[in-house]
């Protein structure tokens, strides 16, 4: 029994050596990783929470407990901030989704041309945000912008119009800027998703009688439709997360009608210095999109299993 066992055991030490190796060298390829998230994403995280229970702010800190939070709980003002910043969220991707499809099918389409098109509807998405919303501050302006002068020429209105000087108008200008800055990006996924789909379904359909909309409906639909989910997932966070577009164009207003999340604690954490209620704020901003990332996450695998996507 020695000499048989001993063998055995003299064959195990270079296995263990080597899984021991092999678990420390990939230790090694993800601890640079782990690291850097732990310095860029955890301790910023746990630095904000901490903040939220202080009176913070440049004279130094005092510990308040759920006071900030308790506040931001009865602020009517900030509860209107939520429901304006999920309908900002939710209006803008949708027309992003229906856009970016629409692009995507005619960018699909077999016609002349069509990789000058492809090129052409890069420009909104590969600018920087602020020279775009610049330009789109020109277009909006009442006095010499396009479109209200075009309005004017056309007789929808009798004078100059300033669509950021009144809060609806501002509320929807903003939502076409941040809709024309995001399409492009969903066209191109819509797209990239739309050549995956196998031709011999299209050309089975065709075979069998059925129009472009049954094939569109039938087949184009279904094969994508883990994507187009995805997308509206990314889409919908950063949206959400949005700042430059707003903030150049009308710093949250006119009266707070463009104030979304995001804005509001910009304002008042940078703003007005109350680094404590800004840190509330980041606070209740995670825990949100953490919740609403969470039920779409749980969609998307709904989806994935319907359509057999693994």
């Amino acid at each position: 029994m020695v000499e048989i066992s001993q063998p055995v055991t003299q064959s195990h030490a270079p296995q263990k050596r080597k899984v021991a190796s092999e678990g420390l060298f990939a230790w090694l390829l993800v601890g640079p990783a782990m690291l850097f998230i732990a310095i860029i994403v955890a301790w910023p995280l746990a630095e904000t929470i901490r903040l939220s229970f202080m009176e913070a702010g440049l004279g130094g800190e005092e510990y308040i407990g759920l006071a900030n939070y308790a506040d931001l709980a009865d602020s009517r003002k900030f509860q209107q901030t939520i429901v304006r910043t999920f309908y900002w969220m939710f209006l803008s991707v949708s027309l992003k989704l229906i856009l970016g499809l629409i692009g995507a099918v005619l960018l699909n389409a077999a016609v002349p041309g069509r990789g000058l098109f492809r090129v052409l509807v890069m420009p909104p998405w590969v600018i920087p945000i602020a020279i775009g919303c610049i330009g789109w501050l020109w277009l909006y302006n009442g006095y010499f912008g396009v479109l209200s002068g075009a309005a004017q020429a056309i007789g929808l209105t009798d004078g100059p119009t300033e669509f950021l000087a009144h809060k609806t108008s501002a509320f929807y200008s903003a939502i076409v800027t941040d809709v024309w800055v995001g399409t492009p990006m969903v066209t191109l996924f819509f797209l990239a998703a739309m050549q995956g789909v196998s031709r011999d379904l299209y050309e089975a359909a065709w075979v069998d009688g059925a129009g472009r909309w049954y094939r569109f409906r039938r087949i184009t639909i279904p094969q994508i439709m883990p994507v187009i989910v995805s997308m509206a997932l990314l889409s919908a966070i950063w949206t959400f997360n949005s700042f430059e577009i707003i903030w150049i164009l009308t710093e949250g207003g006119p009266r707070s009608a463009t104030t979304t999340l995001i804005v509001d604690t910009y304002k008042v954490a940078i703003g007005n210095y109350k680094f404590g209620e800004g840190a509330a704020r980041a606070v209740i901003i995670v825990i949100l999109l953490a919740i609403f990332s969470l039920f779409y996450l749980f969609f998307l695998n709904k989806v994935n299993k319907h359509y057999g996507v693994k």
